[in-house]
């Protein structure tokens, strides 16, 4: 039996190729809005099927719950400019356009203008827009508009389209395949020794896992979408049972909200189907914004039925050269000078220096899709 989604029901907002009023006034989206406005439609945000009006906004970013008490940790909001905002009338509907093409319709219950320092502040836990997300959040529009969405286009695919499979569809290959113990592994990197170490020690006491990339917006430095999936392709087709994983791309954006967004994506992944969530050391941190486990420790602020999802906590691991295995501090005896460890950020580093890459760190047939990418 697999989770209920979040608040209870799987949204779908969805109605492809519905006709629109070209007349209507017009809301240009950005790519983050443009991928909230699927996750809102597909079910990937439930119970959310809006863009969020004031009450829930400024519940989410002050206690981490929605105006009716269920927990939320992000904001999903549609930014407009001062001019764009005078022009809105509430209980309107307006055409969602993204380059041109429009994409979706919004009935409008609510314009506000939001204290944008007290959300990054509470949400990013600071104002410094070298963090990617404070960044987003202080360079997009003055207003947040509210209200209910419709998809009436798919957004263009930056991955094949077969990989981006909705909450319904991952159900049904879940309820298909006799799976109900199901652990889902969100990743906006490649996938190096440490997380297959994670992934197949969580899969050891689960039915399958959902490999689930992470393919909208990130930041500039981040390894394209298109050259993280081929390397999952390539590692799931060597290393892993093909009965036993699912590979999908959620089109969701990163917030690089580090705790807050270790509850988002857990809540997310509930939608989707599993059962469990790994939550590794610093997950979706950037730089030195988060402390190593901030991430894990969030999740005592709620009741484990209150979230539902269960989520599996890794310390950080490595490569121990006199264990001659993937590790942890918790099963390795030896000293830091055995142990190698290296973070996405060095090893994206080392691909541009074109540095060589210890293959206890990665396996071969992914440092050899990477070093082409970086030769390009």
């Amino acid at each position: 039996m697999l989770l209920l989604p979040h608040g209870g029901n799987l949204v779908n907002r969805q109605f492809i190729n519905v006709e629109c009023n070209q007349n209507q006034i017009k809301i240009e989206l950005d790519a983050i809005s443009l991928s909230d406005l699927e996750c809102l439609s597909n079910g990937a945000f439930s119970p959310l099927d809006s863009f969020m009006n004031k009450a829930d906004y400024e519940s989410v970013v002050n206690g981490m719950r929605l105006s009716n008490g269920l927990p939320w940790s992000v904001p999903i909001t549609l930014p407009v400019t001062d001019d764009k905002a005078k022009q809105l009338i509430k209980q309107q509907e307006a055409l969602l356009i993204y380059e041109n093409t429009v994409y979706g319709k919004i009935e409008i219950t609510d314009i506000y203008k939001p204290d944008k320092l007290i959300e990054v502040r509470q949400v990013y836990r600071t104002e410094d827009q070298t963090h990617p997300g404070v960044h987003n959040v202080m360079n997009r529009g003055s207003w947040y508009v509210g209200g209910r969405v419709t998809l009436v286009k798919k957004p263009p695919r930056k991955v094949d389209s077969a990989y981006y499979l909705d909450p319904k569809d991952t159900r049904e290959q879940f309820k298909k395949n006799g799976w109900e113990k199901i652990v889902g592994f969100q990743t906006r990197n490649p996938i190096h020794r440490a997380h297959e170490y994670l992934q197949k020690t969580a899969l050891e006491q689960m039915d399958g896992l959902l490999l689930h990339p992470l393919v909208g917006e990130t930041k500039q430095d981040d390894i394209s979408a298109e050259v993280r999936m081929k390397s999952y392709v390539t590692l799931l087709q060597h290393y892993y049972p093909k009965n036993r994983v699912l590979l999908g791309a959620f089109p969701g954006s990163m917030r690089y909200a580090g705790p807050r967004e270790a509850i988002f994506h857990s809540i997310i992944r509930k939608n989707y189907g599993c059962s469990h969530i790994i939550i590794g050391r610093d997950h979706a941190g950037v730089g030195n914004f988060y402390g190593p486990y901030e991430a894990q420790h969030i999740f005592t602020q709620f009741d484990k039925e209150e979230i539902g999802i269960t989520p599996i906590f890794f310390e950080n691991s490595f490569y121990c050269t006199k264990c001659g295995a993937m590790a942890t501090v918790k099963t390795c005896p030896h000293d830091e000078k055995d142990r190698l460890t290296l973070s996405g950020t060095r090893v994206r580093e080392m691909l541009s220096n074109n540095e060589p890459i210890p293959i206890n760190f990665s396996r071969s047939e992914v440092i050899s899709i990477l070093r082409d990418y970086y030769a390009k």
